[in-house]
């Protein structure tokens, strides 16, 4: 007891609270997103077109919050502005989030006295046989009761200051998750303006495609009607019209979903008309930023929700020990009682108690040990899952950086190969009419022309698609942005999720 009681006077005095005191964990190693210096260009493509421009990378750069900009696409621009305006979605995260930031106040109540008023008049009769009369004998009289209802509990053990850490955990993890629909809102929908621009340009190289193979069977006809060539040549020219016609379908199908998609992302259902901004629009940002694998501690939301998750479970461990030991609750209910409403506050009708309690759990079937175990083994797993986000990001950026270099090349290979089955077909168009070489090697020619075209198409929207994923991957630059949905939000979230009031 003794040493209770001077353990509880030392926590009163100091302020401190019990369990652990939660710090953040170091990074494994020195970690890096690749072996040796990152790399400081992305190589152009020649001949790709604005998707083939170099990129410069700049180690520790920062992200900028309309990052998106960058793209110059006017279009793209409203569009995004749209969304974080409109979205159900974001509102819906913006909603809990406020909501989150009350709860927390909520949990901080019970550090100050809980103070109630209670007023009850009653009309009483009293039997005249039984017993005396008060009220100047009348066996009928009122009695007015006021009375202050007055409790506070010292927080000895500092649980309840853990309990309120955890909640403004929570609440810093509701803004993080915020912050990450808000990234995940803004990625998908530049990716499906990128897909619906890509899409249009497939449709239209399609179509230049299928009116070029029309010209070349109306030639086949002819030379089929003067005995040059046989009507198996003409039809199987035929056949493979129809089936770069078939192709079509699909892509229109696409680019329906892609406009279906982007419809919803910006608050608006898909008979909207919206702006559809075409692919040579787009421009690659000369410059990307690669933040250190250190600062994606700060910037990526998910990490940050994950340590906030650690942050609360943490906590938990104090609120579930300072549960094992003594609790002192204090009560006061002053108040007065009286015949008539003129005799309240004069002397003689006053009356009060004062109580404290001391309790103590002995036996609840070990239900509050197990309750402690199972915080140290929530924290546990919360710690772990902060380091596999962790890792799981540091990943991410790696893959992005991979992506960045290697579609570049892709775009390279692309271009040349466009270029050269265009030349291909156009010489093979001359040598048919000359009657140099079968329609055979004419078909494949065309095959090969079509292939190059359409690769090239996806080529450039896979160059815009990257960078929006490194944006994306290095934490989308929230830091920069006011998403929470508040006209005046605070300045330090994590101290005003702790403050009273």
């Amino acid at each position: 007891m003794r040493r209770a009681v001077g353990l509880s006077l030392a926590c009163l005095l100091s302020g401190c609270a019990i369990g652990p005191n939660f710090h953040r964990p170091t990074l494994p190693g020195h970690p890096a997103y690749q072996n040796g210096a990152v790399p400081g260009d992305v190589h152009a493509s020649a001949g790709a077109g604005a998707a083939g421009q170099a990129q410069r990378l700049v180690s520790g750069g920062d992200v900028p919050g309309d990052w998106w900009k960058l793209f110059q696409v006017p279009e793209l621009d409203a569009l995004v502005a749209r969304a974080l305006a409109s979205s159900p979605s974001l509102q819906a995260a913006q909603a809990t989030l406020r909501a989150s930031w009350e709860q927390t106040k909520v949990q901080g109540a019970p550090l100050l006295p809980s103070i109630s008023a209670e007023f009850n008049p009653t009309r009483n009769k009293t039997s005249r046989a039984f017993s005396a009369v008060p009220g100047s004998n009348a066996y009928l009289y009122n009695i007015h009761t006021l009375q202050l209802n007055i409790s506070y509990q010292p927080d000895l053990w500092g649980g309840l200051r853990r309990q309120i850490e955890s909640a403004a955990a929570q609440a810093e993890m509701q803004r993080f998750q915020l912050e990450a629909t808000t990234n995940t809102l803004i990625n998908t929908l530049v990716l499906a303006v990128i897909q619906q621009a890509s899409v249009q340009a497939q449709i239209e190289a399609t179509r230049q495609i299928i009116d070029s193979q029309q010209h070349v069977l109306q030639v086949m006809e002819t030379q089929q009607r003067l005995g040059d060539i046989s009507l198996a040549n003409v039809m199987a020219q035929r056949a493979a019209l129809t089936q770069i016609e078939a192709t079509l379908p699909p892509l229109m199908q696409q680019k329906a979903q892609a406009h279906d998609q982007i419809a919803v992302l910006v608050g608006t259902t898909p008979d909207a008309t919206l702006p559809e901004p075409r692919l040579e629009a787009f421009r690659l940002p000369s410059t990307l930023p690669v933040s250190l694998p250190a600062a994606l501690l700060e910037q990526r939301p998910d990490i940050r929700a994950a340590e906030a998750q650690m942050h609360s479970a943490s906590a938990q461990v104090g609120v579930a020990i300072a549960n094992r030991l003594p609790n002192v609750q204090l009560s006061a209910t002053p108040g007065q009682a009286v015949n008539a409403m003129s005799q309240f506050f004069t002397p003689g009708y006053g009356n009060w108690t004062i109580g404290a309690m001391v309790m103590q759990p002995i036996f609840q079937g070990f239900e509050l040990l197990h309750l402690e175990r199972e915080a140290r083994a929530n924290l546990l797993a919360s710690t772990a899952q902060y380091r596999s986000t962790v890792l799981g990001a540091i990943q991410n950026v790696a893959d992005t950086m991979q992506a960045l270099q290697n579609d570049a090349d892709a775009l390279s290979i692309s271009a040349q190969n466009d270029m050269a089955a265009e030349k291909s077909l156009t010489i093979s168009r001359g040598q048919l009419s000359a009657g140099d070489i079968s329609p055979l090697l004419l078909r494949s020619a065309q095959q090969l022309q079509m292939q190059a075209r359409l690769a090239l198409i996806q080529t450039q929207a896979s160059r815009f698609s990257d960078s929006v994923a490194l944006f994306q991957a290095l934490g989308g630059g929230w830091w920069h942005r006011n998403d929470s949905g508040m006209r005046n939000p605070p300045a330090d979230w994590k101290a005003a999720f702790t403050a009273p009031g």
